[in-house]
């Protein structure tokens, strides 16, 4: 895989905060192209990484030398491993009054996320990054042209350019990641329990999210799964999508959804290790909603939007995967992982306009090809999907 990658789309967003505020941040699960990013939108500011033993030491034992040596500030990745830091930042970029200063990375984010907000609140710009989105992936034609294919490599950007099989990639990622961050967040005595707690995750992306059922399956408390999730979230894997809190007059349900920020993890979570394996297995449709509602997340933080992304689901069982607010009204969206119209698979969308009265055509998304104006809503096939939202 060859070609030249195009510039990921959070570039111009990084460039658009960058005249406003003194300090940047890029926040973003491990490997998701942070760095990368950073110094490519500013590619002359010094790069320095708190990864590195003696970085990290002179950083905590001496913050205002250790910013002194950035004259025209610097690009600081993995900031959260110096959280003292920030305080003497904030000191150091209200004296200078320079926008676009210091660009800060992170991986964990709560750290980072807490000593922003005690240190530098009202000075940064955020931008949250995940792995590739399919519109990046297009453009730098690496878009797998099977949807099989896609749900099984997921988005990491090694998986696409290095040559590495996911099979190959996924294994030592987890293993990092909990080597790395999870006995540093949680304390994990267990390691083999909790990937097994990381598998019933993947089991359970696109599901309503039952934290005693989930605890119990692992052989643990729903405090501690409660406990546990936070870490995934915080780390960028999971997210939990609330539900609408409109009820048209129908009672809701509160429970809010799991799932998985990376289709391909999920993937190998669940054993998958072929397309054949993908394409028969019975998470498949998961699978796909998993990775729609990823695409979706990812266009928002690449606008450096807040996220506002929503299911809808009454007492009766009527429910719309996505639902969000938009200026012009609700925009209602609909997932399907089949390749061919089903006359049916619009039923839940009629309901949802019936009591939403929304004036926007509904959205359909599934795994065939084309664009396909249907009346009552628009079908969008996978790949169309994907390039819309570049």
């Amino acid at each position: 895989m060859t070609p030249n990658r195009t510039p990921r789309t959070a570039l111009a967003t990084l460039h658009r905060l960058a005249k406003g505020f003194p300090v940047l941040t890029l926040k973003g699960p491990r490997q998701s192209g942070k760095t990368t990013l950073a110094k490519a939108a500013f590619p002359n500011k010094p790069y320095v990484s708190l990864e590195n033993p003696d970085q990290r030491e002179f950083a905590s034992a001496d913050p205002k030398r250790f910013l002194a040596q950035f004259a025209t500030g610097a690009v600081i990745d993995e900031v959260q491993r110096v959280p003292a830091l920030l305080s003497r930042l904030q000191q150091w970029v209200d004296e200078r009054q320079i926008m676009a200063d210091f660009v800060l990375t992170g991986s964990a984010q709560f750290d980072l996320m807490a000593g922003i907000t005690q240190s530098l609140a009202g000075r940064v710009g955020r931008v949250e990054l995940l792995p590739f989105s399919g519109a990046e992936l297009h453009s730098a034609q690496w878009l797998p042209p099977d949807l099989d294919a896609l749900l099984l490599r997921g988005c990491y950007p090694a998986i696409y350019d290095r040559s590495i099989a996911p099979s190959d990639w996924m294994p030592n990622y987890v293993s990092t990641y909990i080597e790395r961050d999870v006995r540093a967040l949680v304390g994990v005595r267990d390691l083999s329990q909790f990937q097994r707690f990381l598998s019933l995750c993947a089991a359970r992306s696109g599901q309503l999210l039952n934290l005693s059922t989930l605890g119990a399956d692992c052989g643990i408390s729903a405090v501690t799964a409660k406990h546990w999730l936070s870490v995934l979230e915080s780390s960028y894997i999971v997210t939990l999508v609330q539900p609408y809190h409109n009820n048209f007059g129908k009672r809701l349900v509160k429970t809010p959804k799991l799932y998985f920020l990376d289709v391909g993890l999920m993937a190998w979570l669940l054993g998958l290790r072929s397309e054949q394996q993908v394409s028969t297995h019975h998470q498949r449709g998961a699978l796909f909603e998993t990775w729609v509602m990823g695409e979706l997340i990812k266009h928002r933080y690449n606008q450096g939007q807040v996220r506002d992304l929503y299911f809808w689901r009454d007492s009766l069982g009527r429910e719309v995967d996505v639902v969000y607010d938009t200026p012009q009204g609700l925009q209602a969206i609909e997932i399907k992982s089949g390749s061919t119209w089903a006359s049916d698979w619009a039923d839940g969308l009629k309901s949802w306009q019936t009591l939403s009265k929304s004036p926007l055509q509904a959205q359909l998304i599934y795994g065939g090809q084309g664009v396909q104006d249907r009346g009552h809503c628009l079908a969008l096939g996978w790949q169309a999907f994907a390039w819309k939202l570049g």
